[in-house]
Formats: structure tokens, sequence, C-alpha cells
């Protein structure tokens, strides 16, 4: 992570990914899985990483709600929504916010790096590469 992500980070509580990130690495991740098959494998992937819980799954909107606790106690709110873009393609998006006003010096953007580290090593046969 970039000294100036941490910068950021003094600011920011928040951070999420889209297809209009300006960092690649923010970028919407897509699979070429259908939503149900991505749901089961993605669901199951988050309920086994270490430090974060989850607390809600909505299989018809693709969402899952989790949550963890940051080194200095504060909770951080997790959402990744998994977006059917065809009928065997899939979009996830991750949204991380930090409880609290204070920024996260950079927290938000290390949970998202790391999960979508742990589902691209999971799913990395069907991936679709980032120039599709």
């Amino acid at each position: 992570m970039s000294f100036k992500r941490t910068l950021t980070g003094i600011f920011r509580s928040q951070e999420g990914t889209s297809d209009r990130a300006k960092l690649p690495e923010l970028k919407t991740r897509y699979y070429n899985l259908s939503q149900e098959k991505l749901w089961e494998e993605v669901s199951s992937t988050l309920k086994k990483i270490p430090g974060y819980k989850v607390l809600h799954e909505v299989p018809s909107r693709g969402e899952i709600v989790l949550e963890k606790r940051t080194s200095f106690g504060r909770m951080m709110d997790i959402t990744v929504s998994m977006i059917s873009t065809g009928p065997v393609r899939t979009a996830v998006d991750i949204y991380s916010a930090t409880r609290g006003s204070m920024g996260d010096l950079g927290a938000n953007y290390r949970n998202i790096m790391q999960l979508f580290a742990v589902l691209d090593k999971k799913l990395s046969a069907n991936k679709v590469s980032s120039s599709s």
C-alpha cells in the first residue's frame, strides 16, 4: 500500500470498487460463472476468512454483509455485491466503511484488497481478465 493511500485514509473512512474506479485494483471484478454458482463459491469462501464475520446474506439480491474489528477496536462494515451481467458472467463489487467519523488510515482499502485476493485465488479459473 502506498503512502498516498495512507494519507488519503486520514480523511476517508470508506472505500469501494466500481467500473469507474481511478485505481485499477479498485475496478469491479468479473467472473465467468452464473450468479447462483458464484454466490455459492463467494459465500462459502467469505465464511472461512479469519477476522471477518458474516452478518447478513441476501441471495436474491446477491449481497453479503460482513463485519470486521480493527486492531484499535473500531468496527468496519463490508458489503460484497454480485450482479449478473449475462447468463454466465457475474460482476463483484465490494464496499467497506468504518463506523465513526475519523479516517481509517487505509484499512478499508486493505480489506478490499485482501478479499479480492482471496476470491481471485479461489476463482482464478473463472476470472475474466481486466482487458475484457
